[in-house]
């Protein structure tokens, strides 16, 4: 696939720095880029689209692991620093065995070191809507998954260039900015633990295509209007998982798997896929998930696999052949990236600096 070729996708919502705690009590702490919107767009950039968050990192040390692994995937961050700047959100995700001996993981957004709450999500400004509107021409994909005035104005300009906009809902809202996100959104995908359902989806004058409800080990229903009408609801039972070692995140790779089989033309190649291409890039999103599966953290298996053993293992699965899944050591980052701007600073070392001093009396002697 040459650089002409990549489908672009800007997304805007949370993109945040994961703090992930295995199972294992002595391994390092793992810290890569996480949220809803930075898995969605590091998994696409490795499936090879050119895709472009749109945050407001100001520098901090949070944002400057995020942007490093970013980039290590090729993530394109033009405009990942889009003012007014602010510290990038950390959460800490620790997996620990249930009572039925199942992985199991939970999410803290305080800090451990001095217990203040860590920093939070914020939204784009205006400021981002006049700084990423003239580079949505020839995008194929805008991502969203939490709501601002900004946000739905970039939306709205990328729907109007001809991109397919995909909103996942983080929680259930009923507000004006939520019905304005139906109203936009091609593709509305959610997940039963948090929404039972969102109204008004498939309603006319909304531009929803598809929508998609994920449940969890039972697979997914998903309706669509890429016919004469609104479809019945359609099952899919999920792709086993060869090994479970962590459930974090392969919802976002569902979505990954959804937007590159039929989203990569955007809402032209989305209306040609059809309820057979529809089914099948769902089938596909579901082995990424199942693949996902197997490692910890929301994306651990994109450092633990080469791209290559990760096209034959989904392959695999695909096709029901759970024993090609082999494993691999999963890199570990640095691990002391927990800024918190509430965290005193460490007090001096008195010896060190006694040391220090005499060093520079005998240099001046």
């Amino acid at each position: 696939m040459t650089a002409v070729e990549r489908p672009k996708v800007f997304g805007a919502g949370l993109i945040a720095l994961d703090l992930v705690v295995g199972l294992d009590p002595q391994a390092p702490v793992r810290s890569w880029a996480g949220g809803t919107c930075g898995n969605v767009l590091s998994a696409l950039a490795y499936l090879g689209w050119d895709s472009y968050p749109i945050a407001r990192m100001n520098g901090d040390p949070a944002s400057v692991r995020v942007r490093d692994d970013m980039a290590r995937w090729g993530v394109r961050l033009d405009y990942a620093n889009c003012g007014p700047t602010a510290h990038t959100p950390i959460i800490i995700q620790e997996i620990r065995r249930g009572r039925d001996g199942r992985p199991k993981h939970r999410f803290s957004w305080s800090c451990p070191q001095c217990g203040q709450w860590l920093p939070g999500f914020k939204a784009v400004t205006i400021e981002a809507v006049e700084k990423v509107t003239p580079a949505l021409n020839g995008a194929s994909v805008f991502f969203l998954d939490r709501l601002s005035r900004a946000t739905l104005m970039l939306a709205a300009q990328a729907a109007e260039r001809g991109a397919v906009v995909v909103f996942e809902p983080s929680s259930k809202a009923t507000d004006k900015m939520f019905a304005e996100a139906i109203g936009i959104a091609h593709i509305v995908k959610y997940a039963d633990q948090r929404l039972a359902g969102v109204q008004g989806v498939m309603k006319d004058g909304t531009a929803t295509l598809v929508e998609v409800q994920t449940l969890g080990d039972q697979g997914l229903k998903y309706r669509h209007r890429l016919g004469r009408s609104v479809s019945n609801w359609l099952h899919l039972g999920a792709v086993a998982a060869p090994r479970l070692a962590d459930t974090c995140g392969s919802g976002d790779w569902c979505t990954a798997g959804l937007i590159a089989k039929v989203a990569g033309r955007g809402q032209v190649g989305l209306r040609q896929a059809g309820a057979q291409g529809l089914r099948a890039a769902l089938r596909y999103g579901q082995a990424l998930a199942a693949w996902n599966c197997g490692f910890e953290g929301a994306r651990g298996g994109m450092y633990a696999v080469t791209r290559k053993a990760f096209d034959q293992q989904v392959t695999a699965l695909l096709a029901g052949e759970l024993d090609n899944f082999t494993e691999g050591a999963v890199e570990v980052g640095p691990e002391s990236i927990i800024a918190c701007p509430a965290c005193p600073p460490k007090p001096p070392n008195r010896k060190a600096l006694a040391r220090g001093r005499a060093r520079l009396k005998r240099a001046a002697a």
